[in-house]
């Protein structure tokens, strides 16, 4: 548990450092006339993420979940996984990425980095996290309420990034990949 426990903490910590570049990143957007769009979910979205963390650690202490090395070791490898496509969503957007629906007038889609096969692959990150984190140490409660209600979030969230995207100029103009999902920031 010990182990698992520091593990949700680096996560945590993860975050943190996502907020930070995430208020660089707002300070360069709104510098360049950027429009922040859909404020009324993001709260929410704070809520869900604090509680997944919460979640984790609550239900494997709370209900004496045990680590069964196959299922934690390969819950443990998608995590990693998503941590690493997350922050090469980050790398890609560059100050474009943002925890916000801030888009700049007239900048271009990215294309490039996993964008150029995801129409949204930093909620395909999302949703790998939300199952994996938590089943690493066997906290399916929390996996399987934190998919449920990231689900409807993340309706919420494309539509309006999708539409933010599209007021400023930048519909998309190619068709999405089949099994598209999750983006994180507006492009």
């Amino acid at each position: 548990m010990v182990w698992y426990a520091l593990l949700v903490l680096l996560v945590g910590a993860e975050r943190l450092a996502e907020l930070v570049v995430a208020r660089r990143h707002t300070r360069w957007s709104l510098a360049r006339g950027g429009v922040e769009y859909g404020r009324g979910h993001y709260p929410v979205m704070v809520v869900l993420h604090t509680g997944l963390l919460a979640g984790c650690l609550l239900e494997v202490l709370a209900l004496e979940r045990p680590f069964v090395p196959a299922l934690g070791w390969s819950m443990l490898a998608l995590a990693v996984a998503a941590q690493a496509l997350r922050w090469w969503c980050v790398t890609t957007l560059g100050p474009r990425w943002n925890t916000r629906v801030l888009v700049v007038p007239g900048l271009p889609l990215v294309s490039g980095g996993p964008y150029r096969w995801l129409r949204h692959p930093n909620y395909v990150a999302v949703v790998v996290e939300g199952i994996a984190l938590p089943l690493v140490h066997g906290a399916w409660l929390t996996a399987v309420l934190f998919t449920v209600a990231d689900a409807a979030l993340l309706v919420v969230r494309i539509r309006c990034e999708d539409a933010a995207l599209g007021a400023a100029g930048n519909a998309w103009a190619r068709p999405v990949p089949a099994g598209a999902g999750g983006g994180g920031g507006a492009r």
